[in-house]
C-alpha cells in the first residue's frame, strides 16, 4: 500500500502508568480550545491515516498515537492487549487535557476506540468514528479476513477497490519488508486470538452513550458489510454509512464521501444546536 505521509510534528507523551506514546500532531491545538479529534490506526500503521488526519486538521486539532510496538516503537510486555490501548488513549487525551473528543479509529483501531467508549467515565468523548472497523464476534458465515494468512498480493486485493492502491510486494526493501511484519507480529499481540474481536463486546456496546457514525466500504473484502451493520446495530445511537467503490480504507479511497459523511453526522446528531 502506498500512502503520502502529510507533514506532521511528531513528539512523546509519557503518561501517569509510565508508559511513553509517540504522537504526531495535525493542526493548532490552542485554536481547538481544548477540543480535538484522535486517529486511531490498524494493522496498516499511522501512515494508513496520515492523510485522513491531515485533512481533518482543516477543521480541528488532531492527535494520531502509534500504537506501542509498532512501526519501531517500544511496546512494555504489560501493554498486551485492545483493552490496553483504550485505557491508555484515555490518559493521553487526560494529559493532553482534551474535552468533546471525536474519536476515529480504522480496522482495529476502531475496536480500540469502541473500548474508549465502554471506558470513559470522565466524558471526554463526544462521538465515534468507526472506519472498516473490528471488535465484535463475526457471526458465521462472516468472517474477519488476517492478512498474516493472506500474504501481502491477496490482502491488497481484498483490502483496495483501486488496483492501483494495491501493494506491490516486488517494489519493497528488504527494511520495508521486515517493517510490515514486525507489525503483524504487534498486531497479533494485540488482537490476534480470537482474531479482531471480542465475543463479549457486542454485548458491552448499549453501554457507550454517545453518537457513533459507522463507515464502511462496499467492496471491503477484509470486514464484510453485513459485519459493519452488525457492528452498527449494536450501538443505541450509531448511523451506519455505506461508501461505494471503496474497500477496508473508505478514507483513502473516497475521502469526499467519507468527509461528507462524517460532516452529516456532526450536523445532525453531534452539533445538531449549532444549525
Amino acid at each position: 500500500m502506498t500512502v503520502s505521509t502529510p507533514a506532521g510534528t511528531t513528539r512523546t507523551v509519557n503518561l501517569r502508568n509510565g508508559l511513553t506514546i509517540t504522537v504526531q500532531e495535525y493542526g493548532d491545538a490552542a485554536a481547538g480550545d481544548g477540543t480535538g479529534v484522535l486517529v486511531l490506526h490498524g494493522g496498516a500503521g499511522p501512515r494508513s491515516v496520515a492523510g485522513f488526519a491531515a485533512a481533518l486538521s482543516q477543521h480541528a486539532y488532531v492527535v494520531v498515537p502509534t500504537h506501542p510496538g509498532f512501526d519501531g516503537t517500544p511496546r512494555p510486555e504489560s501493554t498486551d492487549s485492545v483493552a490496553d490501548l483504550a485505557v491508555a488513549y484515555l490518559d493521553l487525551i487526560d494529559e493532553l487535557n482534551l474535552h468533546a473528543v471525536m474519536v476515529a479509529g480504522s480496522s482495529v483501531g476502531g475496536w480500540i476506540a469502541s473500548e474508549m467508549g465502554l471506558r470513559d467515565n470522565r466524558g471526554r468523548i463526544s462521538a465515534l468514528v468507526l472506519l472498516g472497523a473490528t471488535g465484535i464476534k463475526p457471526e458465521p458465515p462472516l468472517e474477519i479476513a488476517d492478512p498474516a494468512k493472506l500474504g501481502p498480493v491477496k490482502t491488497g486485493e481484498l483490502a483496495f477497490h483501486k488496483p492501483e492502491l494495491r501493494l506491490n510486494p516486488a517494489a519493497l526493501s528488504e527494511q520495508q519488508r521486515a517493517a510490515m511484519a514486525a507489525n503483524q507480529r504487534t498486531l497479533a499481540v494485540y488482537a490476534g486470538d480470537p482474531y479482531c474481536h471480542d465475543p463479549k463486546l457486542r454485548g458491552r456496546l448499549h453501554r457507550v452513550t454517545v453518537p457513533v457514525l459507522v463507515l464502511a466500504g462496499e467492496q471491503d473484502g477484509i470486514v464484510p458489510l453485513e459485519y459493519e451493520r452488525a457492528l452498527a446495530d449494536s450501538f443505541p445511537r450509531a448511523t451506519f454509512r455505506s461508501i461505494p467503490e471503496a474497500g477496508h480504507f473508505p478514507h483513502i479511497e473516497q475521502p469526499g464521501s467519507v468527509f461528507g459523511a462524517i460532516g452529516d453526522f456532526v450536523d445532525t446528531e453531534v452539533k445538531p444546536e449549532a444549525n
